[in-house]
């Protein structure tokens, strides 16, 4: 499984995602199937991918990276903070 980092070229936001395919999942994204908010911000670029041994680890650290505490080291990560 994989914790990944996307930018859309369209809005510059950022967005946070696990799978188990990281090329399908982000060919889901830029073709629209990917959700509404990926759809309605455009393409995206892959910022950053980490693989995990296991679905509940990778939702655990998705689930930081989208806290208020995991913030700051999403945004390192992505390379918009130094």
């Amino acid at each position: 499984y994989y914790v990944y980092i996307l930018q859309s070229t369209k809005t510059d936001k950022l967005y946070i995602g696990h799978t188990d395919n990281l090329a399908r999942r982000l060919d889901e994204h830029n073709t629209g199937r990917g959700g509404r908010y990926t759809r309605q911000n455009g393409q995206w670029t892959l910022l950053y991918s980490e693989s995990h041994p296991d679905r509940s680890s990778a939702i655990k650290r998705e689930q930081y990276l989208k806290s208020t505490n995991g913030s700051q080291e999403k945004k390192k990560l992505a390379g918009v903070l130094k």
